[in-house]
Formats: C-alpha cells, structure tokens, sequence
C-alpha cells in the first residue's frame, strides 16, 4: 500500500524565508520544510494569493530591483503548488473570515488547510490559535 505524503499549507510568513533571509528568524526550520517537500516526504500547497503577498513583501526588503524579481522568482522554482480559490472555496473563506475576525486573506489560508485536510505551517503570530476543524504548526516547532 502506498503512503501518502502529508500535505502542508504554508504560509506567506514561511515562503518569505525562502527567498531572502535579511532580518528573518527561523530559517532552519524553514529549510527543513523545502528539504521534506524535495525528499517527497510532505507536499506543499499554498492559495494563489500567495504569490502576491510575497511580491509585497519583498517590495518592503530594501533590495534592488533585479535582486527582488530574482527572488521573487525562485517562489516558482520551489515543489510547491499554488490553490485556485472556487466560488464555494471563496464563500467559505467569507464565513472563516467573518467568525474568527480575521482577515479574508489570512482565512484564505486556513480554508485550504480546512478543505484539504492539511496542517497549516506558519509564522505568523496572527495563525496561532486554534481553528474549528484545522491543525496549525507554528514554523519554530516544526520538526
């Protein structure tokens, strides 16, 4: 019988240290994620929104333009895939939003880690509690 592969949905809090350490914490444990998603041993999946937040923030890193798009690039090359949001997804996210008084990007998050059955892997401190039906690690912790 084969084994699945835990899935994982990591946050933007996650990826940014992928692709630039500057003022970062826990960069080893970060690597230890991308290093499981190589091995095949946990998969990666994301919201499309994703992408775009790690845009942002690499706007706020005080680099160059080419040093940004390079990074911002290298987003692409990682083994993970990004999740289109469908009308149901996005009506989920309305009410995940709504009932934990957070926002609809960051219940974007916790939607998909609902919907896939996954843990959500974050450093953010906004992702720290406890969500109906959902599993979080905080990226300190993960082993």
């Amino acid at each position: 019988m084969k084994q699945t592969r835990k899935i994982l949905v990591i946050d933007s809090s996650v990826m940014v240290k992928w692709i630039n350490s500057q003022n970062e914490d826990y960069l080893e444990e970060a690597d230890q994620i991308l290093h499981d998603a190589r091995s095949e041993k946990v998969e990666l999946i994301a919201p499309e929104l994703a992408k775009y937040e790690i845009g942002n923030a690499l706007l706020y890193k005080n680099m160059s333009l080419p040093t940004s798009k390079m990074s911002l690039g290298t987003i692409y090359e990682i083994p993970l895939t990004f999740c289109v949001l469908d009308q149901e997804g996005a009506s989920e996210t309305m009410e995940i939003a709504k009932e934990n008084k957070i926002t609809y990007y960051d219940a974007s998050f916790v939607q998909l880690t609902k919907e896939k059955k996954a843990t959500l892997v974050t450093a953010n401190p906004k992702h720290h509690r406890q969500f109906e039906g959902v599993k979080v690690i905080d990226l300190k912790d993960y082993r």
